[in-house]
């Protein structure tokens, strides 16, 4: 079973909305005192929170499905919904945040950083936030809104400062357990180590953590071996350590070609440069090499032949022995200063600049396009504001879709509509694609419903009452009077031809 995961898919979702309560007060001698429907509460969102105490993201791959609570109705009486509680999620230092596509949403270093993964739902105002003079005692109240569903990507990039890099079996994990209190696993095989391991080191009145990186070979920016998958892991580190093993026997192999194919790699990897702790690229870092197992007598010969190129180069070199602990003293120290000096030379911590982007005055915050498809013509109406009017709309409800209607009119919409060549009849879709709200476009629903009477929770706009027009009651008309002159002419002449005499009199 896995114990150490840096990288998984976290499916978030916020709590939804309470309903708002559509309630009339009633009490004796007051039967009808006014709307009291209370609004419901708000939903809770999901925050990603760094936790010192959480070092894996092991608990996300076991559960990759979170939901916040939803926030409960409103009641009679002004009472409002209770608000759902925030899912406060745990993550390690140093976690990134990305979306499915790859973009970079969020870089949590620091205890305490925070990122809101999925939004809560508002909730609906009941009857009496929606009162007015006009409008004295909605039947209606609105619904509450969905929460944010979204998927994020958590990548786990360790913080340390010094990050050792080599060819599997090179003795970065003996290097590690011999100069800190970390046991990570050591056999005589490649590949031991599958997951990153850290070790902290004290040298003098100077401490610092060692990152020992999952063995490399050639190809691993390109994702061969385990390098793409822990080169991550190296990013934020301020020394790199090139570990070089000096008694190997392969023959095509020798510390100076090892060191090349390891430079090459970092060079071709594409991290996340653009975030904080990964602005300087990996090739432009402080480097040493350490010439390991110099126990072995051909290893130690072979160290000191390749030391000269390699100190030509500009490099450090430190001759080690983990098995026999030569020269780790020198090693450790020498680490202990290039940190500190990479610690004095950063750039102090800034503080969290507030970006405020105003709206332009001639952004009416929708857009309305045509569009077609299918042979058929609708329009689409996109916004934050209509999107979550319709959200909250009950349409069993006749007054409050007329009340939407109103809200619609305010903002503007039909009059882009009428901009756009949309005529009466014509489709029109409030939000996306996959879950739009469709409808046939009238315009005569802009009249104020305010100024309608009628009972609570109907709306006369909405039934079906079709006026005639002028010509089509002048056409009534002259049916009507037509119909009465030929009905009076026929009375006159069953009148003329006896119809109506009387057979007692005449006898």
């Amino acid at each position: 079973m896995a114990t150490f995961v840096d990288r998984v898919v976290l499916h978030a979702t916020g709590g939804d909305g309470g309903h708002g309560c559509a309630s009339i007060h009633r009490e004796k001698f007051k039967p009808l005192a006014g709307p009291d429907g209370g609004n419901g509460g708000n939903g809770g969102s999901v925050i990603l929170e760094v936790d010192p105490q959480v070092t894996t993201l092991l608990e996300f791959h076991h559960l990759p499905h979170r939901r916040a609570a939803s926030g409960t109705q409103g009641m009679g009486d002004h009472r409002q919904g209770a608000t759902g509680p925030d899912l406060v999620l745990g993550v390690p230092d140093g976690t990134v945040v990305k979306g499915p596509d790859g973009e970079v949403l969020a870089d949590l270093v620091g205890v305490g950083a925070r990122y809101v993964a999925a939004a809560g739902g508002r909730g609906g105002l009941g009857n009496a936030a929606l009162s007015s003079p006009r409008r004295k005692a909605p039947g209606f109240a609105l619904l509450g809104e969905p929460g944010e569903t979204q998927d994020v990507v958590l990548e786990l990039k360790t913080i340390a400062d010094v990050a050792l890099v080599g060819y599997p079996s090179a003795g970065k994990s003996s290097l590690v357990a011999a100069i800190s209190a970390a046991r990570p696993k050591i056999a005589d095989y490649p590949f031991t180590t599958l997951v990153p391991n850290l070790g902290v080191v004290q040298a003098g009145s100077s401490r610092y953590t060692v990152a020992d990186v999952p063995g490399l070979i050639p190809g691993a920016s390109q994702g061969r071996g385990l390098g793409l998958e822990f080169l991550r892991h190296i990013e934020r580190c301020a020394v790199i350590v090139h570990v070089l093993d000096c008694a190997t026997l392969e023959p095509d192999r020798d510390p100076v070609s090892d060191l090349d194919v390891i430079e090459a790699e970092l060079a071709s990897y594409a991290g996340d440069l653009g975030i904080e702790g990964g602005r300087v690229p990996l090739t432009e870092r402080p480097r040493v090499v350490v010439l390991n197992k110099i126990d072995v007598p051909e290893a130690r010969d072979l160290a000191d032949l390749v030391r000269p190129e390699l100190e030509a180069r500009g490099l450090p070199v430190f001759e080690v022995s983990t098995a026999s602990h030569e020269g780790l003293r020198p090693l450790t120290f020498a680490l202990a200063e290039r940190v500190e000096r990479a610690r004095r030379e950063s750039p102090p911590p800034e503080a969290t600049r507030v970006v405020l982007r105003p709206k332009a005055v001639d952004d009416s915050g929708f857009t309305v396009t045509r569009r077609t498809g299918g042979g058929a013509v609708w329009f689409a109406v996109r916004g934050e504001k209509p999107e979550r009017w319709v959200r909250q709309t009950d349409f069993a409800n006749d007054e409050a879709v007329g009340y939407l209607a109103d809200r619609l009119a305010r903002l503007g919409v039909e009059e882009k509509l009428f901009a756009a060549g949309a005529v009466a009849g014509d489709e029109v879709r409030i939000g996306p694609d996959t879950n739009a709200v469709v409808f046939d476009w009238e315009p005569t629903l802009s009249t104020g419903a305010e100024l309608l009477g009628g009972p609570r929770g109907t709306d006369v706009r909405l039934e079906d009452r079709s006026r005639p027009t002028r010509g089509e009651k002048r056409h009534e008309y002259k049916e009507r009077m037509d119909a009465k002159a030929a009905a009076r002419d026929e009375l006159w002449t069953e009148r003329q031809h006896g119809v109506w005499t009387d057979p007692e009199r005449d006898d």
